[in-house]
């Protein structure tokens, strides 16, 4: 059963990231891949993440696909124009890939390449309803094509950036675009993203939409203060940092944590599943989902 699927039927979704290589090796790709198998309905593809450079996000998608995990393929506006955007998306379809996730993408600036100039030719918005007009038949130019792509489309929201109405603003313009399913970004303190869900469910976008919220394990108490320091956006409650600083096995506590914002999420009213963000410490997935007693 696809994602799509699942979704229309109402399952509780569990989605994780996947980081590809910083090489041309494809068994990274299949090793990462053995961490999902057994407890992930999906797994998003990251696209050149934090403007490093990093193996294609399809070409990854396609691998992970031949070892029988569905992908979610992340592109991002920053690195291609209209054309190589609607280009890659006949491509990854013509490959039996169908989940893409709309972004506009980190800055050249956070990355390896701070000279690179950026495309933003659209930004994630356009992205999502250019990637509809493609699934209905039309280019962007308006004209016709023979064999449309069928996609399944989803866009990112952030719960805790400021100001609120701004936020659910533009949520809703992306799911009037034509946004499938939504995956947040990390939620750290629970307050904010209640505040923020609230508000989704009283404009009724959680009855338009599947709504992931995302939930990402740390290994330190640097790692949380990096997040609250240098990602825009990043709420971080008091007692994620009290948690951290007096626990023995750092890893260990972050893992707990994780699994415990999980149950917290899990019977929220509106909540059509987690979207798992290891970022690059992909081996911990199965573990946490355990402690969350949902495998």
């Amino acid at each position: 059963m696809s994602l799509r699927d699942k979704i229309e039927k109402g399952k509780f979704l569990i989605t994780a990231e996947l980081g590809p290589p910083q090489s041309a090796n494809p068994d990274v790709i299949r090793k990462k891949a053995d961490h999902f198998r057994k407890g992930v309905d999906a797994v998003n593809i990251t696209d050149n993440q934090t403007a490093i450079v990093r193996m294609s996000s399809i070409a990854s998608a396609k691998i992970c696909l031949d070892q029988g995990l569905e992908p979610v393929v992340q592109m991002t506006c920053r690195d291609r124009n209209r054309l190589a955007i609607q280009s890659d998306l006949l491509g990854a379809a013509a490959l039996g890939i169908e989940n893409i996730l709309c972004l506009t993408g980190d800055h050249m600036c956070f990355g390896n390449h701070p000279e690179a100039r950026g495309v933003f030719d659209m930004d994630s918005i356009q992205l999502i309803a250019t990637a509809r007009n493609m699934t209905e038949g039309f280019f962007l130019s308006g004209e016709p094509m023979k064999t449309p792509p069928r996609l399944f489309i989803g866009a990112a929201a952030n719960p805790c950036g400021e100001p609120l109405e701004m936020r659910i603003i533009r949520l809703e313009k992306k799911i009037k675009s034509g946004a499938q399913f939504i995956q947040t970004q990390p939620v750290f303190d629970l307050e904010s993203f209640d505040h923020w869900l609230r508000a989704v469910r009283k404009r009724g976008l959680d009855k338009k939409t599947a709504i992931l919220a995302g939930v990402m394990p740390v290994k330190s108490v640097k790692a949380l203060e990096y997040m609250k320091m240098e990602v825009p956006g990043t709420k971080i409650a008091d007692q994620m940092f009290q948690r951290m600083k007096k626990a023995k096995d750092p890893k260990e506590e972050g893992v707990q944590m994780a699994a415990d914002i999980i149950r917290e999420l899990r019977y929220r009213e509106g909540m059509a599943g987690i979207h798992l963000m290891p970022l690059l410490w992909e081996s911990i997935t199965l573990h946490v989902l355990e402690k969350a007693d949902l495998l």
